[in-house]
């Protein structure tokens, strides 16, 4: 009977679950309230907004060589943060992972990580601005100390997550600790390596817009001058260029995880991609 009624209802309700509902219902009415929104302000910034968005257009690519300097500094501040953090974190992945090192060391790695992800990069940029200044290497370093944080912690995990027989294996061996990472952890963990390299590459392009806001160079700084001055049109410009530089980087991305995890090869890509090219015109013929 107890299966039967299982089966009818995968989600039996209880009255601890009605009651969670109710309290949470009840917050969001009191949070909203002690934050002072109501209607009317969402309508005057519904027109608030609609006024802004009509400043927007059209775009202005006047000044495309400051759009370009921007837009290249935030790129180089993504590629070198991201090269340095994942190579910083790599260890302290390892050094974390509970299933390979005893817990004297594992704990200091993981306070490490705790410590990488306790803050937004924009208030660690803000802390790197105030260290050395106003500028690149603000970023930079922000960006490491974030990208730390988010590989070291899936790195660990993903580690704790693979199977312990091939480890065994080759420690079966006689090899030495070195060997057995590279036999039996590598592999077992390379594509998941690659899928995260890639995204923490795709999020500090994202980042390296913002940490520009509080000094730490890259395009927020421009965009920043340009709301300031109330330059909007300039403003949409550089918006576009951000997400065409976002959607390069996705492309990118994908590539990358084609041909590292796939084996694909750049014939095959290029391939692909005229056979797309080539089946759209056909379409539109």
């Amino acid at each position: 009977m107890a299966t039967q009624a299982t089966r009818d209802n995968p989600f039996p309700r209880s009255p601890w679950s009605r009651i969670a509902t109710v309290a949470l219902i009840a917050y969001v009415i009191y949070a909203c309230a002690q934050m002072e929104i109501s209607w009317e302000r969402i309508q005057v910034g519904l027109d608030n907004a609609a006024r802004f968005f009509g400043r927007l257009f059209p775009p202005n690519f006047d000044r495309a060589e400051l759009l370009w300097k921007g837009l290249k500094e935030s790129l180089e501040i993504a590629v070198l943060a991201s090269t340095l953090g994942i190579v910083l974190a790599l260890p302290v992945g390892l050094l974390a992972a509970r299933n390979l090192m005893p817990p004297w060391v594992t704990w200091p790695a993981r306070l490490v990580i705790v410590l990488a992800r306790s803050f937004h990069p924009v208030i660690v940029a803000i802390l790197f601005v105030k260290a050395v200044g106003f500028g690149a290497l603000a970023g930079i370093l922000a960006l490491t100390v974030a990208s730390i944080g988010f590989i070291g912690k899936l790195i660990t995990e993903a580690i704790e997550e693979i199977s312990a027989k091939q480890v065994e294996a080759v420690r079966a061996t006689g090899a030495p600790f070195a060997s057995v990472l590279a036999f039996g952890v590598v592999p077992q963990v390379f594509s998941r390596f690659i899928g995260f390299a890639t995204y923490q590459l795709d999020s500090n392009l994202r980042n390296s817009t913002m940490v520009g806001i509080v000094g730490a160079g890259g395009i927020g700084g421009t965009l920043f001058a340009a709301f300031q001055r109330f330059d909007y049109d300039f403003v949409c410009a550089i918006l576009i260029s951000i997400i065409t530089l976002i959607m390069a980087g996705e492309i990118l991305a994908t590539a990358v995880r084609a041909i590292f995890v796939g084996n694909a090869t750049l014939r095959e890509l290029f391939g692909r991609a005229g056979a797309r090219l080539s089946e759209r015109h056909l379409e539109d013929d």
